[in-house]
């Protein structure tokens, strides 16, 4: 497994993968991923034997992003690495690439001193909350999202 920065050819698995997962995450086409790649500090991918498995999307302060979530962590701290999404192939889970793609991006986040993100609390996404608690993620506050659910942020100081 090597994690490491996108390139245009993982593209279409990026996309691909997003949208068999997009119950847990938001829509992404092609011009959303484009845009991802120009507004984000950091897309990588976790590729396995050439394949793309995963991959993850973190924005800086200053972003041009325009998420709720950015926001609402952007007028909180001033200096943050916000996750924004990470999604791992079905086919590939259980393999620790999850866990190999927080590494990097919190190895990116720690000259930012925290890294942030959000998770489903309502209803609530009990494995991804297992998952942030096992890696020292607490609890900030909540957000209600447009569409009614709830959600809880996190942050991890670096």
């Amino acid at each position: 497994m090597e994690i490491r920065s996108i390139e245009d050819a993982d593209g279409p698995a990026v996309i691909g993968i997003n949208a068999a997962s997009v119950w847990a995450t938001s829509p992404m086409d092609e011009s959303g991923l484009e845009r991802a790649r120009q507004q984000a500090a950091h897309v990588l991918v976790a590729d396995v034997d050439d394949q793309v498995a995963g991959f993850a999307i973190a924005y800086a302060p200053g972003s041009a992003y325009e998420s709720i979530n950015y926001q609402w962590h952007a007028e909180r701290f001033d200096d943050f690495l916000y996750l924004d999404r990470i999604v791992i192939s079905s086919d590939f889970r259980r393999r620790g690439l999850a866990s190999a793609l927080y590494d990097a991006m919190e190895s990116h986040a720690a000259a930012h001193g925290r890294m942030v993100c959000e998770v489903n609390s309502e209803p609530p996404n009990v494995e991804s909350l297992a998952f942030h608690a096992a890696r020292g993620y607490r609890e900030v506050g909540h957000l209600t999202q447009a569409d009614g659910h709830q959600t809880v942020m996190l942050e991890k100081a670096l």
